[in-house]
């Protein structure tokens, strides 16, 4: 089962992961929600991070705590 969060506004989310290269060649692995589940849905929240929400959107957003 994906990771979801519920917003306030009773939508429901689900967080994906990808690998991404950057200008000037450096890796990254991005972290972002999406309104369906698909490839690169992951299972958990990732240690050292949490969800807060947009406060003018609604959108939910990783963030180190």
């Amino acid at each position: 089962m994906s990771f979801s969060h519920r917003n306030s506004k009773g939508n429901t989310y689900f967080l994906h992961s990808k690998n991404v290269t950057l200008k000037g060649g450096r890796k990254q692995n991005i972290y972002y929600f999406a309104k369906v589940a698909g490839v690169g849905a992951q299972n958990e929240l990732p240690e050292g991070y949490k969800v807060i929400e947009s406060s003018r959107t609604g959108l939910p957003i990783l963030k180190k705590k």
